[in-house]
């Protein structure tokens, strides 16, 4: 059985991955790891991903190794370069970053567009965030052609850390339905706490729906099984 380390900064990160999981992989051994300091001292002393923080996650990930683990997923964004340079030390296995598998299910997309020479405006992606960084952070990651409305659900956030799900999941689809009426034929939820409201967001819109948990979840079985 291939055992798979998902290690978080958030809490909010737990449930929605594990429940991708064992809907979607239920063979592999999950591990979770958390800590939720992480994201805190990033945010409390200023010192962006410095050398102590790439020897954190440089320790979780070797942890996360010497208990068996064939394939790592990161599950928080802030992070990148730390998630980067785990994966060259680990490139025997797997590394993901949160939105990787995503963005690349969205740039496949984007080149069986470029292929069929759909009509340009047509195929359009809405991200939708409840945290505002992460619409500056992110859509730089989509490749080049990838036509995206952005949109933040605000207060869902809030509210979820509330304990309020319904409203959480009810603010997003709201900016689903926005986004379709600003022309968009495809959804992607920006982050892993945000999985909860995709069906809320699909009967909202009426469009296909994306999530970064289940977009992982794909490509780390496909990855971890071909090795």
């Amino acid at each position: 059985m291939t055992r798979i380390a998902l290690i978080h900064a958030l809490s909010h990160s737990v449930a929605p991955i594990n429940e991708a999981f064992a809907r979607d992989w239920p063979e592999a051994v999950r591990m979770n790891l958390l800590d939720d300091s992480l994201s805190a001292d990033l945010a409390r002393d200023g010192k962006g991903l410095d050398a102590a923080m790439h020897e954190r996650f440089q320790r979780l990930a070797q942890y996360a190794v010497d208990t068996g683990a064939r394939g790592i997923l990161f599950t928080c964004s802030a992070f990148g370069p730390c998630i980067e340079a785990v994966a060259r030390r680990h490139a025997g296995i797997p590394v993901l970053k949160p939105n990787e598998a995503m963005v690349e299910e969205v740039a496949e997309k984007v080149a069986e567009k470029v292929t069929e020479k759909v009509a340009q405006g047509q195929g359009r992606l809405g991200l939708i965030a409840t945290f505002a960084p992460t619409l500056a952070s992110m859509p730089p990651e989509f490749a080049p052609g990838t036509e995206l409305e952005t949109a933040l659900a605000e207060g869902a956030l809030d509210a979820l850390n509330a304990g309020d799900t319904q409203r959480h999941d009810a603010l997003i689809a709201a900016q689903a339905a926005a986004l379709r009426e600003r022309g968009c034929t495809r959804i992607a939820l920006a982050q892993f706490s945000m999985a909860r409201a995709r069906t809320a967001c699909e009967a909202a819109s009426g469009l296909p729906v994306l999530t970064t948990v289940d977009s992982a979840v794909r490509a780390l079985r496909r990855r971890a099984t071909q090795r």
